[in-house]
């Protein structure tokens, strides 16, 4: 290389990644003006909310500290399970980085524990949502419910073998959750840091709310079973004790949940969805019927399900002879 080309060399912008950067985001140009999560949230504001704001303790004549919009809650839970999203850790995630989720809640941080309480405490007033919009469809003749389509499958619980446990060993991990919780309000078991000592609280508080749970489940079972030593060979997965064992297409058998979707025809719309830990599908089919009856306060004129619904004595009692 000769000097001149030597000393002639090309300016490059380089990478710099071991820099923190400020940036101006305009949050109504995140996502844009058809994005679905836009009429996620038109759709849950136009709906009855009062029952979600009515448990709220903080107020302006109270104080406290302002609680999570409802709104905001429940178009994330309905975003997040429009893309297939069921985790409260992957929904907060993704309200880190994700344009859409970004925008629903205005940049806000929303932590992982209180879309998960939101979920479970509030499960009356979730399912009474669904029934208002089932109720908005109807009437806009998209449910005409001439003609559901009814199934089933198996959903796999997040439980490993090591989770299903007898009754003694339950007892005995449960014991020593209810030794450890008891311990926290020892002073001499001092943490370093208040965050990390009530993390560690809460951790233990819910191992043995599990625990407590798998018991409970455990004598639920051992109640439907006959014979001493069918009963102390039952067991219950101490992360997961609703879950049942089920066998599945493959030939296998796991710890899992059935879910049933009652479907309406006309468009393809959900109408009716319920889990259940029974293994078999025989007894679905009725009530299916009822909560769709319940739902939209009338009966379909026609089910459509494959032969594992089907009983003779199913089809004698079926309503209206249908």
């Amino acid at each position: 290389m000769s000097q001149e080309n030597a000393s002639n060399k090309p300016l490059i912008r380089y990478v710099n990644r071991q820099q923190m950067s400020w940036c101006a985001v305009d949050v109504e140009r995140l996502i844009g003006e058809e994005h679905p999560a836009r009429a996620i949230w038109t759709l849950v504001g136009c709906l009855d909310l009062s029952s979600f704001y009515q448990g709220i303790e903080s107020s302006t004549d109270e104080g406290g500290r302002p609680a999570f919009d409802p709104q905001l809650l429940i178009s994330l839970w309905v975003y997040a399970y429009s893309q297939g999203i069921g985790s409260a850790r992957e929904v907060a995630r993704r309200c880190e980085y994700d344009p859409a989720f970004q925008w629903l809640t205005g940049l806000e941080q929303v932590n992982y524990h209180t879309l998960a309480d939101f979920r479970v405490e509030k499960q009356k007033e979730l399912d009474g949502l669904f029934t208002q919009v089932l109720a908005a469809l109807s009437k806009e003749g998209m449910i005409t419910l001439e003609q559901v389509m009814q199934d089933g499958t198996k959903i796999k619980a997040l439980a490993s073998t090591r989770s299903y446990q007898r009754e003694g060993t339950i007892q005995g991990h449960l014991e020593r959750a209810r030794q450890r919780v008891a311990e926290m309000g020892d002073p001499r078991n001092e943490e370093t840091s208040p965050k990390a000592r009530q993390a560690q609280a809460r951790a233990r508080r819910e191992q043995q709310q599990r625990l407590e749970s798998a018991l409970e489940e455990l004598q639920k079972l051992q109640a439907r079973k006959s014979g001493e030593k069918a009963k102390s060979e039952a067991r219950v997965s101490t992360s997961d004790p609703q879950a049942r064992v089920m066998h599945h297409s493959d030939g296998g058998l796991s710890l899992s949940y059935n879910a049933q979707i009652s479907t309406d025809a006309a468009h393809g719309l959900i109408v009716g969805v319920a889990v259940t830990q029974e293994a078999n599908d025989y007894g679905q089919l009725l009530p299916a019927v009822e909560r769709i009856e319940e739902r939209l306060e009338k009966e379909p004129q026609q089910m459509v399900a494959d032969g594992g619904y089907t009983t003779r004595k199913r089809l004698k009692i079926w309503p209206n002879g249908k």
